[in-house]
């Protein structure tokens, strides 16, 4: 069905719905907005109920930062269990622990603010104004961190709401519409697109490719994003398959596709896993379109490798790094250019060396890998393929990472295993190339 026709009907059922509740009497300016919500939940038909939400919405929109923090402070105080509907559960669970006692205390636990959440999503763009309020409950949980349970049943809908069967995957080139491109400049958050004949760059050329994810409800909004390199080896840094001198290659001469930038879009979203669906479906379209391809790798940042190496270097504990090596991984990037070459072979050894040991060994306290881009490809099933000292030499790279990039290879017949492998026991898969570099640990 046409996305605009849908929208269109739904905002006649909407307005339908105003008229047989008198909306502008009903929500009115005196009509308080927690008023409102207990009215969508008060069961009146679909009609008037896409009405109240969308005046729960509008009224929403309209609130200042104290009055949306007011807002969500109602949902946490006023919108959690019907407390004499679990109270009866409870006990009768507690008589006689049935199947049926058990579904009735599940329902029963739900906060009532998910079935206002829900209801909300009838309005008309109901599902983009929630995102938005997701992304305004961000800010308000700095100030009041109780409103995480608020945000644990938003997590909950939106982990429904946006699975991977209700998304679409599509195609991002130069021809497409002029507002989805703006979006893909202004979302994009590794590399950043220096205008738009940056973008022409990265989408017309033959060994480019784009892809999204879109939602049947966020017309035109892209969820993420990846942004692809069809080349004829892994590569080393993000210069090479940025540099607009770089000589273009055939997408059937392509051995190799490279996932060099992934963005999600919708911040509202945060903590919705997308990506590795995003991952794996794009490698392999690509495989189908060029069968030739058979090697899928990413070339990813490091975002923080820098501040991990700062605190070794203030102490270094179990590592065998001596004064010198100190000093030499404590130099302020801008010096770094200045070395000669044996110098700069020594450093970028040392480098590699302990990035290694941060990606393969650094745990955090709970036991987890410290670097969140290694623990989103590990957790996807990728293996740790190479370390690239010198692969991003932009400020952005310099200062998160002393310009270290990493590859990290997807060999589809071994995602599973090596999925299983970071999930249940924490173990890093990488090639010996990487495990080469690890220094032995003090005694």
């Amino acid at each position: 069905m046409d996305m605009a026709f849908l929208g269109d009907l739904l905002t006649s059922v909407a307005d339908r719905g105003r008229a047989l509740i008198g909306f502008e009497r009903f929500a009115g300016r005196n009509r308080p907005i927690d008023r409102l919500c207990e009215d969508l939940l008060s069961g009146r038909g679909e009609a008037s109920g896409m009405a109240l939400a969308q005046a729960v919405l509008n009224a929403w929109e309209g609130l200042d930062r104290e009055g949306r923090q007011a807002f969500f402070m109602m949902l946490q105080e006023r919108f959690g269990p019907d407390q004499e509907r679990l109270g009866k559960a409870i006990e009768a669970y507690r008589k006689e622990p049935s199947t049926a006692a058990i579904a009735a205390l599940h329902f029963a636990s739900e906060p009532r603010r998910q079935e206002l959440l829900r209801r909300l999503n009838l309005a008309p763009d109901g599902t983009h104004v929630l995102v938005r309020m997701r992304e305004a409950l961000f800010e308000a949980m700095e100030a009041e961190p109780e409103l995480k349970a608020v945000d644990s049943d938003f997590r909950h809908l939106f982990g429904s709401w946006f699975n991977r069967g209700f998304l679409v995957l599509r195609r991002i080139d130069w021809r497409s519409p002029a507002n989805v491109l703006e979006k893909i400049i202004r979302y994009e958050a590794v590399h950043e697109i220096q205008g738009w004949d940056d973008l022409r760059r990265r989408l017309e050329p033959a060994d480019r490719r784009c892809f999204a994810f879109f939602h049947p409800q966020l017309v035109d909004e892209p969820l993420i994003f990846v942004e692809v390199a069809l080349t004829g080896a892994i590569p080393h840094s993000i210069g090479e398959l940025l540099s607009g001198e770089r000589e273009v290659l055939s997408a059937q001469a392509a051995t190799t596709a490279v996932f060099y930038s992934i963005s999600n879009c919708q911040e509202g979203l945060r903590g919705i896993s997308f990506g590795n669906f995003l991952i794996k479906q794009v490698a392999e379209d690509l495989k189908r379109e060029l069968p030739g391809l058979d090697t899928f790798v990413t070339l990813s940042p490091v975002p923080g490798f820098a501040r991990w190496l700062d605190g070794i270097i203030a102490d270094p504990g179990d590592f065998h790094l001596s004064n010198e090596e100190r000093s030499e991984l404590a130099r302020p990037a801008s010096e770094t250019g200045l070395l000669d070459d044996p110098a700069k072979a020594r450093r970028d050894k040392l480098l590699g060396q302990m990035a290694a040991q941060y990606l393969l060994r650094a745990r955090t306290a709970s036991g987890r890998v410290i670097d969140p881009v290694a623990r989103f490809h590990l957790g996807n099933g990728a293996r740790l393929e190479r370390i690239n000292v010198g692969g991003n030499l932009s400020a952005r790279g310099l200062r998160e990472a002393h310009g270290v990039m990493v590859n990290y290879r997807y060999e589809l017949g071994d995602i599973e295993t090596n999925h299983e492998a970071f999930a249940t026991r924490n173990t890093v898969v990488a090639s010996s190339g990487v495990r080469k570099l690890l220094r032995p640990a003090a005694n």
